[in-house]
């Protein structure tokens, strides 16, 4: 038996933390610098204290280990990207005319004629990622200053920092290849000209004194081929043999590590870290890994993208077999925490039946912390004499109703008789030109929402603030020569927490914010029971938008499966029941606004793609349901009403499949900055073009403002994949976080684009 002396101590760390600070001040710091005249110098001060205020705060938490380098100001990927010296060659002439950080910028937001990087979805999460471009002369060049520097900071006042990277295989997987690669190209052809930059980080981080650094390896939770997993062995190999170097954490965060694992565990690196919670891995089957026995293992079983507190006693128990199999055992999280609010205590309006159930950043921290004592000393008898099962909110009449759904409920009438139906009563042009909803939210509208949520505005007096912006919209939308409108969405925070917030089973917060890129912040409403809507939700401020024009209207809805990958969702049933109850509520919506004469409903789903399971197995299931849920949503609509979606694109045939089965009248896609490979790839299948397409012809999250002949020229080579018929001319995104100096010139450019090819059509016909 061990003595007290002899005693083990089990460590706790986690993968990564919020950087955007529990007041959003990255973002204020951000906006005063890029939109309000702050300085290089400010900017950067902010930057470093709250780059410092994260490992003083995690250090004074207990954690055995703390992350660094996790600060960023747009984004980590393109951080780990200048890190080893990777900038596309395209931006190369700002280079010299632009201060470093304005040269990251113009990166990552774009600048006329400098597009920006793609922005990407990551891992299933909702974070986006701006891609970055690597060629065959791409010159991997390590540029770690200021890695090397807040290291020093930390080290200098006593704080041991494990520096965060991504890791090689993953950083080039991220990556796309730049404008001039040959065809045959991948990032992936670049790995051994990478590896060197890598060693000489190692090199001066050891130099530092550095005990760690992590590497993170996300793509092998995802399915990978068996040259791919080569390389892992072969890179790691490499890595783990270096003369100097800090030990080597890697981790497999997002899913499970798979087949990555064994590999891993047969390579020198010390340590390796697995996400226990979106794969519980049993210490039977860990224990028959070879050589895994013999490494750090990082547990990681608190959950890094959801909301609610762990079972201790039941996670402890699952602990306590890992210990057994692996005895040198860190308790840690299975991701980066940035995916969740940062403090749930800041919080004062949340149900009490509720807050108990929920650990945000800051209380998961504290959950690791008293996990890893409590492996080594035992659990305090308290975390026995709780309950802990959580029992959700159920409402009998919406079981009720979910368990009566009949499958003629989600079929609507043959698309041949729609289209017919929709051509009469509509009156479209060819390649009709529209929006995708949401147009920027003025500092007017903002401060009348803020205004009334503290009781300084009366309803009706925020209601006409409303109809005012409404108005304004439309009249706008009617000058620049829009063929189907939008009401602008002036009512609505967030396309998700807007409708949350109208249904029974949902809370919101006030300052849960997550960062989805840059200075773009969101805040997740927690679903928490059975949902039900409690009325109509968008219904009075689309039929005011109708009146007010001849031209059609088109309202917005979200789907039920992007209202699940956007919340933080109730654990306790499985997700596709949630997904019908919500389906049930957005179809009850759909039914209140064809009463109300809206002739066109959009039914937002781009998290179709993002909720795909990373590995093959289980995507079949999931997108049976997801489309099954979207169907049931719209099922309802007579065959007059045009229904819309609006996509993110997949090049994963399944999934593709799964879109066109979704049965839409028209699909609007993210796709603009690959629109060549999007066009490509519709080609090749044919049957996901016999309905309304608009692949999105600009980029509507990007500061570069589209001329007319770049928007022509995408318009002309989708008419070559798409019958003019069915192809319809939009922004690839939602509008809300641009300026009116660049929506409306980018808008007039659009509308006549398209009516160059409207004149091309009519001269061929006339032909």
């Amino acid at each position: 038996m061990t003595s007290p002396a002899e005693e083990i101590e089990y460590g706790s760390s986690i993968l990564g933390y919020p950087r955007i600070g529990a007041r959003r001040e990255l973002k204020r710091a951000l906006e005063d610098y890029w939109h309000r005249g702050g300085t290089v110098e400010e900017l950067l001060k902010q930057g470093q204290e709250l780059q410092d205020d994260i490992w003083h705060e995690l250090a004074a938490t207990g954690l055995e280990q703390v992350p660094g380098n996790t600060f960023s100001f747009y984004d980590h990927v393109l951080d780990n990207a200048l890190l080893f010296g990777a900038v596309p060659k395209r931006f190369e002439p700002l280079r010299d005319v632009l201060h470093p950080l304005d040269f990251y910028f113009a990166m990552a937001r774009g600048k006329p004629d400098f597009p920006p990087l793609e922005l990407v979805k990551y891992f299933g999460t909702n974070y986006h990622y701006r891609q970055p471009e690597i060629g065959p002369d791409t010159e991997f060049t390590l540029r770690a200053e200021s890695l090397l520097a807040e290291h020093a900071r930390a080290k200098a006042e006593g704080i041991e920092l494990r520096p965060v990277v991504l890791g090689p295989i993953s950083l080039l997987w991220l990556s796309k290849p730049d404008f001039e690669s040959p065809d045959d190209f991948a990032p992936l052809d670049r790995l051994d000209d990478l590896i060197p930059a890598y060693l000489a980080l190692f090199k001066a981080l050891a130099r530092q004194g550095c005990k760690c650094v992590q590497l993170d390896e996300p793509a092998f939770t995802m399915d990978r081929t068996d040259a791919e997993l080569e390389s892992l062995r072969s890179t790691y190999d490499t890595l783990s043999a270096a003369s100097q170097r800090p030990r080597l954490l890697v981790t497999g965060q997002y899913g499970d590590f798979g087949p990555a694992l064994p590999i891993l565990a047969e390579t020198n690196v010390e340590a390796i870290a697995l996400d226990l919670v979106s794969e519980r891995v049993s210490a039977s089957a860990l224990a028959k890994i070879p050589g895994l026995r013999r490494k750090r293992l990082y547990a990681g079983v608190i959950n890094g993208r959801n909301v609610w507190k762990a079972d201790k006693v039941q996670t402890l128990e699952y602990l306590m077999s890992l210990k057994a199999v692996v005895p040198d055992l860190v308790v840690s999280t299975s991701c980066s925490l940035m995916h969740v609010p940062i403090d749930l205590l800041i919080e004062y309006d949340i149900p009490g039946d509720v807050a108990d159930r929920l650990a945000f950043a800051k209380q998961k921290v504290g959950e690791v912390v008293s996990l890893a004592k409590a492996v080594t000393h035992g659990a305090p008898e308290r975390w026995y004499n709780r309950p802990q099962k959580v029992h959700f909110k159920l409402k009998h009449d919406v079981r009720q109703r979910v368990a009566a759904i009949r499958p003629d409920q989600r079929e609507r009438a043959p698309y041949a008789e729609r289209k017919a139906a929709q051509d009469e009563a509509l009156g479209l042009p060819p390649v009709p030109t529209t929006t995708l909803g949401s147009f920027p939210q003025t500092a007017e509208i903002r401060k009348a929402r803020y205004d009334y949520g503290r009781g300084n505005l009366d309803w009706e007096s925020y209601a006409q603030r409303l109809r005012d912006e409404i108005k304004r919209v439309i009249e706008l939308q009617e000058d620049i020569g829009l063929d189907v409108l939008v009401h602008g969405e002036p009512e609505r925070n967030d396309m998700v927490q807007y409708f949350a917030e109208l249904i029974d089973g949902y809370v919101a917060t006030h300052f849960g914010w997550v960062q989805t890129y840059g200075s773009r912040n969101v805040r997740p409403p927690i679903l928490y029971g059975d949902l039900k809507r409690r009325g109509p939700m968008t219904v009075e401020w689309i039929s005011y938008a109708q009146s007010l024009t001849d031209k059609p209207v088109k309202a917005i809805l979200t789907g039920p499966v992007t209202m699940l990958a956007r919340s933080f969702v109730r654990q306790d049933q499985p997700l596709y029941e949630t997904a019908e109850q919500l389906a049930l509520a957005i179809r009850d919506e759909v039914t209140d606004l064809e009463r109300a004469g809206i002739r066109i409903i959009q039914v937002d789903e781009p998290s179709i793609r993002e909720l795909l399971p990373l590995r093959e197995r289980g995507r079949e299931g999931y997108l049976d349901w997801a489309v099954s849920a979207f169907k049931l949503a719209v099922g309802s609509a007579n065959a007059h009403t045009q229904i819309h979606t609006h996509l993110g694109y997949s090049s994963i045939e399944r999934v593709v499949e799964a879109f066109d089965g979704l049965d839409a009248d028209v699909t609007s896609i993210v796709a603009t900055r690959s629109i060549d490979w999007v066009l490509d790839q519709l080609v090749r299948r044919g049957t996901s073009i016999q309905r309304g397409l608009g692949p999105g012809v600009y980029e509507s999250r990007s500061a570069a403002i589209p001329d007319i002949d770049e928007i022509d020229e995408r318009i002309q080579r989708a008419t070559k994949a798409i019958d003019p018929e069915r192809l319809w001319v939009n922004p690839d995104g939602g509008l809300k976080t641009r300026h009116y100096w660049q929506l409306e010139p980018s808008l007039r450019n659009m509308v006549a684009a398209a009516r160059r090819e409207r004149r091309r059509i009519a001269a061929a016909h006339e032909g």
